[in-house]
């Protein structure tokens, strides 16, 4: 922004502190004036002449207020001077030492502004306001360089998984190609099966990108009839699986987006059903209200999970060695991370823990509506 020249703030506040010297000065001087010059009369009347006989004692001056005035306004004037340039130069030197961790503020702004978002400020003494605004600064500054680097990491990521697709049907092209006689069938099915999982992953990357800015209609939602709608469109996935499928408790109801909520709980059972063991395990999701929160939670039976992949598993594209699959129920690797988006943007929190014989506990708590 262009901005007209004009007073720096130190010269300000120099200006300032002098002026409220000579203020004071000045107000000093009417004190004396009013509570003990005024007192003094302007005519002082002469002695009485000794008594005959008496010796003659000299009478001393008396001065009266013109006499005072005179002696009292030049050394008032000039004692004024003396507090200006002594407010001028002490201001400008205290104004100086108060504004120079602000300097270091300016400092550390234009450096960030240019790209450079490892830099910190780190104003040493003790609690102020000056030291309240530079470690607020850094605070900002270090949520930014992480965001920063994790939109980076997610840009890389999803390069790198939009180039799958795009890389295998290339070759698979190459293949019909340079093999007139390779069936077409064939290859229209893999091409087809490739064109599907980009489909998916881009639908996600939409959604998770939605969910992040968090521009959505809010209204009443039950978080229970969303689990059983899930749980009802689901269940031929749970019963191939040979999973059972349990929706226990009461209605949890919160303000949101039904659509970007019902794919939050979509998500989460269908990861606890995918995620499971081969036969025989089981997926309970329970919904309820606790005090002014509405919480949904997905448990489900599986291999036991390493406690330091748990937290990285919110993280778009992060896959466990034992969550990688290549069926046809092979995820994008934004499950979660849609479903941390959505809670985030719902002002919730998202809770994984590793079951006790294995599996995922995942819990969701969003504010409750009445």
């Amino acid at each position: 922004m262009n901005r007209e020249p004009g007073l720096s703030v130190r010269l300000k506040l120099t200006l300032g502190y002098a002026g409220f010297a000579v203020v004071a000065g000045g107000l000093l001087f009417v004190t004396v004036w009013v509570f003990l010059l005024r007192y003094v009369p302007e005519v002082i009347n002469n002695p009485q002449p000794p008594a005959p006989g008496r010796s003659r004692i000299p009478v001393s001056f008396v001065p009266n207020r013109s006499d005072l005035l005179r002696a009292f306004a030049p050394r008032a004037a000039v004692v004024l001077a003396l507090l200006l340039v002594f407010g001028l130069l002490g201001g400008w030197v205290l104004a100086g030492r108060m504004l120079a961790p602000l300097t270091r503020v300016t400092h550390a702004t234009r450096v960030a502004a240019g790209g450079s978002l490892s830099h910190r400020i780190r104003l040493e003494g003790g609690q102020d306001e000056f030291r309240e605004l530079s470690d607020a600064f850094d605070s900002m500054l270090a949520q930014l360089e992480a965001n920063v680097a994790e939109q980076q990491r997610f840009a890389a990521n999803a390069s790198h998984e939009l180039r799958t697709p795009l890389a295998i049907s290339r070759t698979l092209l190459d293949v019909a190609r340079n093999d007139p006689t390779h069936d077409p069938g064939e290859l229209v099915e893999r091409l087809h099966a490739v064109n599907e999982r980009a489909v998916h992953l881009t639908e996600a990357l939409l959604l998770l990108s939605r969910g992040d800015r968090g521009n959505f209609t809010r209204e009443d939602v039950d978080l229970s009839l969303l689990a059983e709608e899930a749980a009802e469109t689901l269940l031929p996935l749970a019963e191939q699986r040979r999973t059972t499928l349990d929706v226990i408790g009461g209605e949890a109801r919160t303000s949101g987006s039904t659509e970007l909520l019902s794919r939050v709980v979509t998500n989460l059972v269908q990861n606890a059903i995918v995620h499971n063991l081969p036969t025989g395990g089981t997926v309970t999701v329970r919904t309820g209200v606790h005090g002014c929160t509405s919480t949904l939670q997905v448990e489900n039976t599986g291999h036991r999970l390493p406690p330091d992949l748990v937290p990285t598993l919110t993280e778009p594209f992060q896959r466990g060695t034992e969550r990688v699959r290549t069926d046809e129920h092979a995820g994008v690797g934004l499950g979660l991370a849609i479903v941390h988006s959505v809670v985030r943007a719902h002002e919730g929190t998202l809770d994984l823990v590793p079951g006790p014989t294995g599996g995922l506990v995942v819990t969701v708590r969003l504010p409750g509506t009445p």
